[in-house]
């Protein structure tokens, strides 16, 4: 099979298209022909290990895992011994365990419990939503978002962002997005009760208070939005931040039980699909998609994603169809 490989650190100059075999599912794994991925963040974070010190988790000298992609959507082509719940040619989608080889490839192979039943009339590329939707919903769990709660997303305008602005407002909360001049209508289309331009205006003097300000993207920080806070408000944080200030302070926050500042800790995929797949049916939560490329194109796409200027997802189709 084809595969977007990856064996060091560096540039998109090193994302190669090589033929590797294709993986045999274990007992209690579906084997996916993906359709789509996409390319985002984090990959690209892992590709350069920034920061540095996350070697200790991606590999010290080199990757631990040859081909990044968190998210695929596709069908099943064949499922392990134990598994119940698919069959070959089933339409799925999911993500892939952070430890094990990814989905920018034309095949992977998964845990059954990280798969879900794609909604029938989605196409693949609408599909591949689960990792910022997963790590926005992290952040409102932790916060315990409610109905009648003020929350300002920074950064609004990404895969986090329009997931965070999509599942506050599904949780009845009146939402504030910050985003560039472009991006105004597209958060007010997805549900924002007021966009704010940050060129245009310091977001960070508004003349608001807000229980929860969340910063979706990693370029702002406690300290400047900390007068945008309530008495009892939260600045929660989806990236380490400068330096690593957010863990830090996050910490901190925990020792001190002042909760004004929070990062999710890491849910389960499973339980996090099927919500999902609702919000989908329902059309409370849909893609955003910027840009889509062919897997053979894949170093473009993280030449794209690194230049911070995506909007929603940057999708890869890996097999025509769907």
């Amino acid at each position: 099979m084809k595969a977007a490989v990856i064996k060091r650190y560096g540039s998109p100059d090193v994302v190669k298209i090589l033929e590797v075999p294709k993986p045999t599912p274990a007992a209690d794994e579906v084997l996916i022909r993906v359709r789509a991925t996409t390319v985002n963040r984090t990959d690209c974070g892992e590709l350069r290990a920034h920061p540095f010190f996350m070697r200790f988790f991606y590999g010290l000298r080199r990757p631990n895992r040859t081909i990044f992609g968190f998210e695929f959507a596709g069908e099943v082509a064949a499922v392990g011994a134990r598994t119940r719940s698919f069959a070959p040619g089933d339409r799925v989608f999911g993500m892939c365990p952070s430890r094990s080889n990814g989905a920018q490839a034309e095949y992977v192979c998964v845990p059954e419990r990280v798969v879900a039943a794609m909604p029938a009339d989605a196409r693949f590329d609408e599909a591949v939503v689960c990792e910022g939707a997963f790590y926005a919903n992290a952040v409102l769990e932790k916060i315990d978002l409610k109905p009648g709660h003020a929350i300002l997303v920074y950064g609004a305008s990404g895969a986090i962002g329009t997931a965070m602005v999509q599942l506050a407002k599904c949780a009845g909360a009146a939402v504030t997005a910050v985003v560039a001049t472009p991006h105004l209508e597209l958060v007010k289309s997805l549900g924002a009760d007021r966009a704010v331009d940050y060129t245009a205006e310091d977001f960070t003097r508004i003349g608001e208070t807000f229980d929860f300000v969340v910063d979706a993207v990693g370029k702002t920080t406690f300290f400047q939005c900390r007068r945008l806070l309530r008495p009892d408000g939260a600045f929660a944080a989806t990236d380490l931040g400068p330096w690593g200030q957010n863990l830090m302070l996050a910490m901190w926050s925990s020792i001190t039980r002042s909760n004004r500042v929070v990062m999710p800790a890491p849910r389960r995929i499973n339980g996090f699909l099927g919500f999902l797949k609702g919000r989908l049916e329902t059309g409370q939560f849909r893609a955003i998609i910027d840009r889509t490329y062919d897997l053979a194109a894949i170093a473009e796409a993280y030449r794209y994603v690194e230049t911070g200027q995506k909007v929603g997802i940057v999708v890869i189709n890996v097999a025509m169809g769907g």
